[in-house]
């Protein structure tokens, strides 16, 4: 990695070597392999995008686009896992900075969204809290309308998993709760779940589960929140 992004520094047009080498047949077999199962490993879901993290990963998105940064192309914090939608179609080159240059998109990696997006579970969409999640909403299109509609099936889809692993975790169930477990925390946006836990705990909880208290009940519970949550 050191020896690609010195040659890069030493090239008179950076940015096109940098290119050349992350498309490299070399590259993609080796460096690719690692960095996407590596990537994988560290997504949401099932290798979900770490963008929107309702499709597969598919792509290694540069978080700093190469046309901006090509000494960072192959740096490690560099790198998350993406859909080509988010990253081809939605993010491309985008990269907004605020006025002192610091990013303005949030890096799933590296820090919590919810510190810049709160999620209205009923509805499905997202309710940007700062710049950053204003900025982070607009590039990835986190509200556009197949998202929203696959939050609101996994808002309602989690409830009955949880009750379904707290039934298995009742009846000394072993492999019913190893089952849901995984059933909670592999679902496509399973940013709807870690939101639900979140905001069970948070001040003025009650009016966001008023429509359904029993939601509230069981995301409190000790047992489940021990289970689930670890």
């Amino acid at each position: 990695m050191t020896a690609y992004t010195q040659e890069i520094g030493k090239a008179g047009k950076p940015v096109d070597r940098a290119r050349g080498l992350w498309k490299h047949t070399t590259v993609r077999r080796h460096v690719h392999a690692v960095l996407s199962a590596t990537l994988a490993e560290m997504a949401p879901g099932v290798e979900r995008c770490m963008y929107c993290g309702d499709n597969q990963g598919t792509d290694i998105d540069h978080f700093e686009p190469l046309s901006r940064a090509p000494l960072r192309t192959f740096d490690w914090h560099n790198h998350l896992l993406a859909c080509s939608l988010c990253n081809s179609h939605q993010k491309r080159e985008a990269f907004p900075v605020d006025p002192r240059g610091r990013p303005l998109l949030i890096d799933p990696s590296s820090e919590d969204p919810a510190d810049h997006l709160h999620l209205v579970l009923a509805v499905g969409e997202y309710l940007p809290l700062t710049p950053r999640g204003e900025a982070t909403c607009e590039v990835f299109g986190l509200n556009r309308g197949v998202l929203v509609r696959g939050r609101r099936k996994v808002y309602r889809i989690t409830r009955l998993c949880i009750e379904e692993w707290l039934r298995a975790h009742e009846k000394g169930d072993d492999e019913g709760v190893r089952e849901w477990t995984s059933t909670v925390w592999e679902q496509p946006t399973a940013d709807v779940v870690y939101a639900m836990f979140h905001q069970a705990m948070a001040p003025g909880a009650k009016d966001v589960f008023a429509d359904d208290p029993g939601v509230l009940r069981l995301l409190t519970d000790e047992r489940v929140r021990a289970g689930l949550l670890g």
